[in-house]
């Protein structure tokens, strides 16, 4: 039997037994993604997604256990409460929230400002919650396997000739599936909208809220720049048509909660520090523009206003390093560790201070720490320079070896690196 034939066998065998009831709708689905591999996906993916987004909020802890306690309400009220169900605030601008499969939620501290009350955000985390209970997440990636059926087969048959096509194929098949799982489809979407309100009526509060969302975000959507609305509006579309069938929905049920005082209350802190982060806003298109003098002044009366804010510390220490003072940035980066110390990029950058200021030791000791809570082509790349300068070229050469397999400029300073060696 080929290996085409046996694959095609094992493929339609997993059809027929991958076929199970989905939790909020009751009706037969396929997927090829089981319920225990939903929750250890989540798991596994949760704390990178928050690194790569930002961070955790921590300015005001008390803000995300509020957000906590709504989300706890609306759990208990859903079709899938077993999950083990996280909620965080996210420390972005972007208004944005999302679901991993497993029931991990974040919504970032942009979304949280716009909000007007507790019933509006329950309609955001009810919308993201059902996204996790009717398992969203495995439909896409179930379907995106199904799309990529007739690549892996093409895949199989250049490598059974070829096998340096067969990787490729496949390689650049994984990349287009993730990129396009990342989006639910319009079905979801609208089902979400609608039991997530059904979630919200019955934890008590008022399902018109959802209407309100959807009215905020195409407010949101008309006018903003682009790289405004690529967080939520990417996966999450507002429409008038949307806008219109939540309407509807929501004359189903009467009244509910509103708790405006009390979110309110909630999110006092970002009212007041928003002027903070305009100013820190500005300051990250200083920086763009290559602009440091102006970045930093920006980014001081950005600290001056709320020094517990760890992103201000860390821009301020990247526009130091750009101007090449490393120890100056290594003051900086070090205010921005003791305000947030389970956050990735600070410890990367002051690993290149102490790098540049010759203290291997602890360049090598705050690229290690920054690794274990998110791998980047940086920090291996800057640990292959501090083994190389301790003369551990073994080390280097492996370091070296990863960053280069990255590609883009540093790959490439990666390259040079291992053929002078």
């Amino acid at each position: 039997m080929s290996i085409i034939r046996l694959f095609v066998i094992t493929f339609f065998c997993v059809l027929i037994s991958a076929c199970v009831t989905n939790p909020v709708t009751g009706k037969k689905e396929f997927t090829t993604m089981s319920p225990e591999d939903e929750v250890a996906q989540g798991t596994q993916n949760y704390m990178p997604a928050q690194q790569m987004q930002g961070g955790q909020y921590q300015v005001d802890p008390a803000l995300t256990a509020y957000v906590q306690t709504i989300g706890k309400k609306l759990v208990a009220v859903s079709d899938r409460k077993e999950l083990p169900y996280e909620f965080v605030v996210l420390n972005n601008d972007i208004p944005n929230a999302w679901a991993m499969p497993g029931g991990k939620l974040a919504i970032n501290r942009g979304l949280l400002i716009y909000l007007q009350d507790e019933a509006q955000l329950a309609a955001v985390l009810g919308h993201e919650i059902v996204h996790a209970a009717a398992r969203h997440g495995a439909q896409q990636q179930t379907q995106g396997t199904l799309l990529g059926v007739g690549t892996l087969v093409t895949s199989l048959v250049l490598a059974e000739k070829k096998p340096e096509y067969g990787l490729a194929a496949m390689g650049v098949m994984t990349v287009g599936s993730q990129a396009w799982q990342a989006k639910y489809s319009r079905a979801h979407e609208t089902q979400s909208d609608t039991v997530g309100m059904k979630y919200m009526h019955k934890a008590g509060y008022d399902p018109q809220a959802a209407v309100e969302l959807q009215e905020i975000f195409l407010k949101l959507q008309d006018g903003k720049e682009p790289g405004f609305i690529d967080g939520l509006f990417a996966s999450h579309p507002p429409s008038k048509a949307r806008i219109a069938a939540n309407k509807k929905e929501a004359t189903k049920y009467s009244g509910g909660l509103r708790n405006k005082s009390q979110y309110q209350k909630a999110i006092a802190q970002l009212v007041k520090d928003k002027p903070a982060y305009e100013k820190f806003e500005n300051a990250q298109k200083a920086m763009s523009m290559k602009n440091y003098i102006d970045a930093l002044a920006l980014v001081d009366q950005a600290i001056q206003q709320q020094p517990r804010e760890n992103l201000f510390w860390d821009l301020k220490g990247e526009a130091l390093l750009r101007q090449e003072k490393p120890t100056e940035a290594i003051n900086a980066l070090t205010q921005s560790i003791e305000q947030n110390p389970k956050y990735f990029k600070p410890y990367v950058m002051r690993g290149v201070a102490y790098q540049a200021t010759n203290k291997l030791d602890l360049a090598e000791k705050d690229l290690l720490t920054s690794q274990r809570y998110l791998p980047t082509q940086d920090a291996v790349y800057y640990l292959g320079e501090v083994y190389l300068s301790k003369g551990n070229r073994s080390k280097a050469s492996e370091y070296f070896q990863q960053a280069a397999q990255a590609g883009g400029e540093l790959g490439a300073a990666a390259t040079k690196k291992l053929e002078s060696m």
